[in-house]
């Protein structure tokens, strides 16, 4: 699907503004904050896309109509018809999943590489919310659609459970609940802490010249020795085996190994994915992969690998 208008699209002719050029003025406006919230629910960057697409569409509809009534609050409204077909789309994901070959992992994102705005700067708690990390967003896949809608709105967007509950369509007792259970289980899977953006670099940057370069002893002594590796290739590219890789000499071999097939002619670019430093690959000019590491808490090991070779999911890297 097609991108909804940009914001400075004037009207054609010169002509004045419709209600239809306010409606999407309003739309564009709150468009970051929609994309981020949808993607934290649903890992896919063209997932969101598409439902950005169906929420422009109804909001328009209804508040581009000639002579609509003015919407009071048009953030509450867009939020709770995007958050809403975003738990529509979860049952076409959810179908998708089941013929996926191999381990899934969501579609990386590329986050600016400024650092986050600071807490003080009077901007609204709403639109403040860190990066979900690889690692946390592969933790919010083994919770339930409303869990994770209520943990990404209350948890990562700082909305009150009455203000959830009234996007849900459900009682805040309801909420609170989904809530509770939601941050027990990825606090009990997902610690909370973000090694320090330096030391991330510096050793994605060893980790993806060991991997590039086939370098077995580089590898083994960069990684925790329970270490797993998730490798996303959705049965179209070069990935790890249908299951995920765990322990620090499996691991090393199967990157080892991996690197004497496909390491020769890559390049390495560093970006920020999901608002961690990680290292994207490319092959003659088109991305071939994006590595992200996790780190041992104050430690310089690796704990966690996300590889992803799936083409799909880095054609909108390049």
């Amino acid at each position: 699907m097609s991108d909804a208008p940009p914001a400075d699209a004037p009207p054609a002719d010169g002509a004045p503004e419709t209600a239809a050029d306010d409606a999407t003025k309003v739309f564009v406006g709150h468009r970051e904050l929609l994309f981020s919230i949808v993607y934290d629910m649903l890992g896919s960057v063209a997932d969101t896309e598409d439902v950005l697409q169906e929420t422009w569409l109804a909001w328009t509809s209804r508040a581009g109509a000639p002579g609509a009534e003015p919407i009071a609050a048009p953030r509450p409204y867009l939020v709770r018809i995007a958050v809403n077909k975003a738990l529509a789309r979860r049952a076409v994901i959810s179908r998708r999943r089941e013929t996926y070959i191999g381990p899934w992992l969501p579609e990386p994102l590329i986050t600016p590489l400024t650092d986050p705005p600071d807490p003080g700067d009077g901007a609204d708690a709403a639109e403040r919310t860190e990066s979900v990390s690889m690692a946390l967003l592969v933790v919010l896949e083994t919770l339930t659609p409303l869990e994770r809608a209520v943990f990404v709105l209350h948890e990562l967007f700082g909305y009150a459970h009455t203000e959830t509950a009234d996007i849900l369509g459900r009682t805040p007792a309801a909420v609170r609940q989904l809530a509770h259970r939601a941050r027990e289980h990825v606090h009990a899977r997902r610690p909370r802490y973000r090694a320090d953006p330096r030391l991330r670099r510096q050793v994605t940057e060893r980790f993806a010249a060991a991997v590039s370069g086939g370098d077995l002893q580089g590898l083994l002594e960069l990684l925790a020795p329970d270490v797993t590796l998730w490798a996303d290739g959705g049965g179209k590219a070069t990935a790890a085996g249908r299951r995920p890789v765990h322990g620090r000499d499996k691991v090393a071999r199967v990157l080892s190994a991996g690197a004497g097939r496909t390491g020769r002619g890559l390049d390495i670019r560093y970006e920020r994915i999901n608002g961690d430093p990680s290292a994207v690959l490319f092959r003659a000019g088109t991305p071939f992969a994006v590595l992200v590491v996790e780190l041992v808490p104050g430690s310089e090991r690796v704990q966690g690998i996300y590889f992803v070779t799936n083409p799909d999911k880095l054609s909108r890297l390049g």
